[in-house]
């Protein structure tokens, strides 16, 4: 594969104002590649040449669209475990989780291929006579795309294909910890037969490039995944030009654990979801509230389970957890177990670095127990390899715990109550509800998104992604007397 460092702007690669390393965490020793920074007059080039060849790409219609969206999504999904591997190479997730990420990116644009089939309209009857009216979706315009460093492929997907398949162009800012990866998904889109400029990938620091792009006046919507304190800024920048925003930001996603739960099943998936990806999802299970009947033996399985786990370089076949992704996430990771066990919480596993055959920035798997709903490891997203456990004496209880938070993104309950179960869908605050399974893993064909802090604007994938990349026109005709 090649290893393309440049940023694409209007129609062709160039280099940058500087360029930035692109560090290995598995192995601190290799340097992926210096990748381009962009500069303040190549993000305004990007979005004029956007904003020019957006009406193309509108007018080339919805069988073009669907024949570049298919094609993308069919080359993602036979490259999988190529760009798989580099993904886990330089965000630290290992090689087969890398692996499922390229592929279900490739399902994005595969499933938003046949959505730009689907663009159809409404008719309606008007209260005046001989006039006809029609509803129709048009696209939005140009949209600046925000992903985070998280999901370098998945995340970008699943707002770049059904911006392209709705008929926008696309000013994308990826992460700058997983440069390689965005390279990699933009060389696949920018082979495609599409008019110049109507993709681009603008890369630099979210206070200058990112800053300018959110404020820029010839942007007109925003897909943003990040940090909440990031989203809030992008929101007031926004309102200053009246741009559409859609923004997926923090989460505290709790696991509810009842004594009539299957015990093993329940830390099988409450492990899954506290420590895959090493943490850094925004899906974690990060509170196990957890029924005091079954309270000690539940913990006793998790610890177990956490320990097991297997640490190490990403790209190590069979390796269960890689590195965080960053020397100052490390940090911040062994932070918050110092904050927890300082709140009175006890540190039973994990929380420390480990040292493996190459210099990484590797993490035991941490079990804090003995936490309250109240503590700032429940109140505030950590990103990490942490987990903490919330004794409850009732699903009442449980309940009011699990929505005493300012977010509201995916919730969990392992019961065998079908009654319970029920109640939990309907009463629990949260955009994605999980009956008997982990709170991350979500299907790309239906809505995603949270509520309160979590998110804001319409939601993600699915047709319901047309809400935000479309705008509604309503025609009204009145056509006259035949002669």
């Amino acid at each position: 594969m090649t290893l393309e460092t440049r940023n694409h702007i209007a129609g062709r690669w160039q280099d940058g104002a500087e360029t930035q390393p692109n560090v290995n965490p598995s192995d601190l020793t290799d340097v992926i590649g210096q990748y381009a920074q962009a500069s303040a007059a190549q993000l305004d080039e990007a979005i004029a040449a956007a904003r020019a060849a957006q009406p193309i790409w509108w007018a080339a219609g919805i069988q073009k669209r669907h024949d570049v969206l298919m094609a993308i999504g069919t080359e993602l999904m036979a490259r999988a475990t190529e760009i798989g591997s580099l993904l886990a190479r330089e965000e630290g997730k290992t090689l087969a989780e890398g692996k499922g990420e390229v592929y279900r990116a490739g399902q994005f644009f595969t499933y938003y291929a046949a959505e730009a089939l689907r663009v159809i309209g409404d008719h309606a009857q008007s209260v005046r006579p001989g006039i006809e009216i029609d509803v129709r979706r048009e696209a939005v315009g140009v949209v600046a795309v925000i992903s985070p460093w998280n999901f370098p492929v998945a995340t970008p997907a699943w707002k770049i294909a059904p911006a392209l398949a709705y008929g926008n162009a696309v000013v994308w800012k990826p992460a700058n910890l997983t440069p390689a990866s965005a390279v990699a998904l933009t060389e696949i889109i920018v082979r495609q037969d599409i008019p110049p400029g109507l993709f681009n990938l603008v890369a630099g620091p979210g206070r200058d490039v990112g800053q300018k792009l959110v404020e820029h006046r010839g942007i007109d919507a925003i897909s943003f995944t990040g940090s909440v304190p990031v989203g809030r800024r992008i929101a007031m920048a926004a309102i200053q030009n009246m741009t559409k925003v859609q923004m997926e930001m923090g989460s505290k996603n709790p696991m509810l654990v009842m004594d009539d739960a299957d015990l093993d099943l329940a830390v099988t998936h409450a492990a899954g979801a506290a420590f895959g990806g090493t943490g850094q999802k925004c899906t974690a299970a990060s509170r196990l509230i957890v029924h005091a009947s079954i309270h000690d033996a539940f913990v006793e399985k998790l610890v177990a389970a956490a320990k097991a786990f297997e640490v190490g370089h990403a790209l190590t076949e069979g390796m269960q957890i890689g590195p965080v992704v960053s020397a100052g996430q490390l940090a911040q990771n062994l932070d918050y177990v110092q904050i927890g066990r300082a709140e009175g919480a006890e540190l039973l596993c994990g929380g420390t670095r480990l040292d493996r055959n190459t210099e990484g920035y590797f993490m035991a798997p941490a079990v804090l127990a003995g936490t309250r709903n109240d503590m700032r490891v429940n109140r505030e997203e950590m990103f990490a390899p942490i987990t903490c456990v919330i004794k409850v004496d009732s699903y009442a209880e449980a309940l009011a715990t699990a929505n005493a938070s300012e977010f509201g993104l995916t919730a969990g309950i392992m019961t065998r109550s079908l009654a319970r179960a029920s109640h939990f869908r309907a009463n629990m605050r949260a955009g994605c509800v999980m009956v008997n399974l982990p709170t991350a893993g979500t299907d790309y064909h239906v809505p995603f998104g949270g509520r309160g802090a979590s998110s804001y604007g319409p939601r993600e994938q699915g047709s319901y992604a047309s809400e935000f990349y479309t705008t509604v026109k309503t025609a009204y005709v009145a056509a006259g007397v035949p002669e």
